[in-house]
């Protein structure tokens, strides 16, 4: 499930005729509402959802590998409802790809780029304008940024948590479905918790590590990573 925005718009790659919304459909996104999570769901399909959303992706500084989720346990009671089988991710490495140069802080202090992230803004879908909580503060901007040599994006998958059977349960007791949540939430965390820790340990994290070993090994081989625990 991704932004709306991702499918409105005529930008196109300069190296194909494909616009983003086009490759949008080709990487099976829809936008994310409550009526296409149900759709998918009643449908049993899997679902990726990020539930951070625009606030999280497009992040402040100093907010790297942060948790922004809503205060609302949005997911979990429709999940529940259709017996879903949730499987907490977490993933590090992204935010190592480039160097935050102007988050939205820094443009608005910036005359010229002020006013035209507040236009860009205005013209964009929010999801949770009608929120609460820091999630809510959706602002919808281009991060100015630096790229830098990347490394790996490591990912780990936690325990799938059942909910076939616990949904009357989560349905009628708020209080179950949030304990439900937090419970998510602290999977993810902890997965990128260690995540961060363990690829201090990756001896070929560096490109440069991992291209040598290539040299001196098959080229079809793949480059190991740390030991898990």
């Amino acid at each position: 499930m991704a932004h709306p925005a991702l499918f409105i718009g005529e930008i196109e790659n300069p190296t194909s005729e494909f616009s983003i919304p086009d490759w949008m459909k080709v990487f099976g996104a829809v936008p994310v509402t409550g009526s296409n999570l149900y759709k998918l769901l009643s449908s049993n399909s899997h679902v990726l959802l990020y539930p951070g959303g625009a606030r999280e992706a497009l992040h402040y500084k100093g907010e790297e590998y942060k948790c922004i989720w809503p205060d609302q346990p949005e997911f979990v009671r429709m999940a529940a409802r259709f017996g879903a089988t949730i499987v907490p991710f977490g993933a590090v490495g992204e935010d190592d790809m480039a160097e935050y140069v102007l988050d939205y802080n820094d443009m608005m202090k910036i005359p010229s780029l002020n006013d035209f992230v507040q236009e860009w803004g205005q013209n964009t879908q929010r999801v949770r304008e009608k929120g609460t909580g820091e999630v809510a503060n959706e602002q919808v901007f281009i991060s100015g940024i630096l790229p830098k040599i990347p490394g790996w994006i490591y990912y780990l998958f936690g325990k799938p948590i059942q909910t076939h059977g616990r949904g009357d349960h989560i349905l009628k007791d708020r209080e179950k479905a949030v304990e439900l949540y937090l419970q998510i939430k602290s999977e993810v965390e902890h997965s990128m918790a260690y995540l961060l820790k363990k690829r201090e340990e990756d001896p070929y994290r560096s490109i440069f590590n991992r291209v040598v070993y290539q040299v001196f090994h098959s080229p079809l081989r793949d480059i190991p990573g740390f030991k898990p625990d």
